[in-house]
């Protein structure tokens, strides 16, 4: 679909389905009420009703909120593809565009990568109509390249394992680079022997597949801040030799999403040439089994020097971004150094499938990421450390464990892990982003559908946008 910004005076299209948002309370006072009556709308949060005799779309809204406007939107985008219209148009001002943009863009999206017959919708153009241009481009540009770097965050989520493994993810990172004129530095095998980083060729160490450690660049002239942005990026999780149950292993190729986030932010932060500099750093592994597979029991030294009880090798991705981690925060002094990963399920079980887990020592940062979520549309919330859940991670016979001797707050230990790698200096410019729930689904929610999310591009995104 193409998305066309267009004043209200020089929109003349034909045959075009308008779309209409309206509450219960002002139902009674729309031009077509008797027709919709007729019809049985009550206009509910989410419901829709097409007056085709009058081209007219009508969406029922609870409020006038943007997270409202933007999933009842995303029901409307989805009625219009089953239409044969060509095109459809909304009415935008500076305070509804960006929802309608997301729920356009991604509320419409689809995958088709692996599909030999699509059904392909008759709708072409959207245009959204506005009193002024001038007022409102400069937001629908920003909305239109956040929401496409979540878009093609999804796409990389989506693909199989098979096809993106971390050879074909180094691939990709120079392709990134060069369409966003970003600096692209590959370690391989080698050269993470050299960098000892050790914890996280162990995990990759049964794959067929080679590691890669991957750094891209963004660096604007005078920036006022410099930012690190680390992603977990298991192509595929089997669990190793604590090998995950069948059913669990489905959907393994979604490990990699943290990875796929800090690609699809910096590719946003490019074209959005934000005034931030930003290293994007990835730990691209396969966790597989065989003979040479890292075992249970294992004790591994990790880049900074620590050594790991290995207690389950289903724990590898707090391995493999404790040697990134360490790696970033040598090669970069940055202002902020974020971390994005789908690293536990205990998070989901604290905090549901739609929420990211943010964990930190910063209550400020945890509080401007809030915000910035709430203004994106994505959830967030926080999950408080302990000294208490931190002596779970003690190991008699090595610095640290993998796992918590206990099985309650996983993925507060799992960042508690993590925090052992970060350097005491950065302990305030640090949050960890648990992104396991919300990075993948199932059912379709809100401007989400089946696959990948892109979680936490959005937020991000706003959150460097808006930096002091």
């Amino acid at each position: 679909m193409n998305i066309k910004l267009i004043a209200d005076e020089a929109y003349t299209s034909q045959n075009n389905l308008h779309v209409e948002f309206i509450s219960a309370k002002n139902l009674s006072s729309h031009k077509h009420y008797k027709l919709l009556k007729k019809a049985g709308f009550t206009a509910k949060q989410e419901s829709v009703c097409c007056l085709y005799e009058k081209n007219i779309l009508v969406c029922g809204i609870e409020d006038n909120s943007n997270d409202t406007l933007r999933s009842s939107c995303t029901v409307a985008i989805k009625a219009i593809k089953n239409t044969n219209y060509k095109s459809a148009s909304f009415t935008v001002d500076t305070q509804n565009i960006h929802p309608i943009v997301d729920a356009i863009i991604l509320g419409g999206y689809e995958f088709n990568k692996y599909k030999s017959k699509n059904k392909q919708a008759k709708i072409k153009d959207i245009f959204l109509t506005c009193k002024s241009i001038k007022e409102v481009q400069k937001t629908f540009e920003e909305a239109v390249i956040i929401a496409e770097a979540t878009a093609f965050t999804r796409d990389i989520v989506n693909v199989a394992p098979d096809d993106l493994n971390p050879p074909s993810f180094a691939k990709l990172a120079k392709k990134i680079a060069h369409d966003n004129s970003l600096e692209c530095t590959i370690l391989g095998e080698k050269e993470l022997k050299k960098e000892k980083c050790k914890a996280m060729l162990a995990v990759g160490r049964a794959s067929c597949h080679d590691t890669k450690l991957l750094h891209l660049a963004y660096k604007p002239k005078n920036a006022k801040k410099i930012i690190s942005l680390v992603g977990k990026g298991l192509t595929y999780d089997s669990g190793g030799l604590s090998l995950k149950p069948a059913t669990s292993m489905v959907t393994m190729k979604m490990d990699k999403a943290g990875a796929c986030a800090v690609l699809g932010i910096i590719k946003a932060v490019s074209e959005l040439k934000l005034d931030v500099e930003v290293h994007a750093f990835v730990g691209a592994v396969e966790n597989m089994i065989g003979g040479n597979a890292y075992k249970p029991d294992d004790i591994l030294t990790s880049r900074k020097g620590d050594t790991i009880e290995v207690r389950n090798t289903d724990a590898e991705g707090r391995l493999v971004l404790a040697d990134v981690l360490d790696y970033a925060q040598e090669k970069v002094q940055s202002d902020y150094l974020f971390d994005f990963a789908t690293l536990t399920g205990a998070c989901m079980v604290a905090l549901g499938q739609y929420t990211t887990g943010v964990m930190g020592h910063s209550s400020r940062l945890k509080h401007s990421i809030s915000k910035s979520a709430s203004v994106a549309g994505e959830l967030t919330a926080p999950l408080p450390f302990n000294k208490h859940l931190k002596k779970q991670l003690k190991s008699d016979i090595a610095d640290i464990c993998n796992i918590s001797n206990k099985p309650y707050g996983g993925a507060i230990t799992a960042g508690l892990f993590l925090d052992n790698f970060i350097k005491e200096k950065n302990k305030n410019k640090w949050l960890h982003f648990d992104i396991a729930g919300s990075a993948y689904t199932e059912t379709p929610w809100d401007v989400n559908v089946y696959g990948g999310t892109g979680a936490g591009v959005r937020f991000m995104s706003e959150f460097l946008k808006n930096i002091r």
